[in-house]
């Protein structure tokens, strides 16, 4: 083997080694495709009587959790981060579905995807109304 061919192997060999770690170092959409991880284990109770909530399509968010009120006076409770990039969704009681002002991702009222640049669901949960008092549940 001549010095030439020694040194184009061995640089050949260290740029294959390298190449990965250099990307991934290098690439400026890191984590954009990393979906936020829904709250889980959800279990607390709000007072419907006062604040956002008393009024339909008014919304709050809790425990990472977004609970509206919508104007067929059903409450709804989706996760609160987009699965895009993980930017706090807001409710739009006029339309009744969730919205991301950050890139435009809208979701239904099951959180459901209904324009992108968001691909996956909102995690949803359960809702139980006991007067005034709404429990929100997984």
């Amino acid at each position: 083997m001549t010095r030439k061919e020694f040194i184009e192997r061995v640089g050949l060999g260290a740029s294959a080694l390298l190449l990965p770690a250099c990307l991934g170092g290098l690439s400026s959409c890191s984590g954009v495709n990393a979906f936020p991880a829904a709250p889980t284990n959800v279990d607390f109770t709000l007072d419907v009587s006062t604040g956002a909530l008393a009024t339909k399509g008014g919304y709050l968010i809790n425990a990472g959790v977004i609970v509206a009120r919508t104007l067929a006076n059903q409450f709804i409770a989706v996760s609160a981060a987009c699965t895009h990039q993980g930017s706090t969704v807001e409710f739009i009681g006029s339309g009744s579905y969730f919205y991301c002002p950050r890139h435009g991702a809208t979701y239904s009222t099951s959180g459901a995807v209904t324009g992108g640049p968001a691909s996956q669901s909102l995690a949803s949960y359960k809702t139980s109304l006991n007067g005034t008092s709404l429990r929100v549940f997984s």
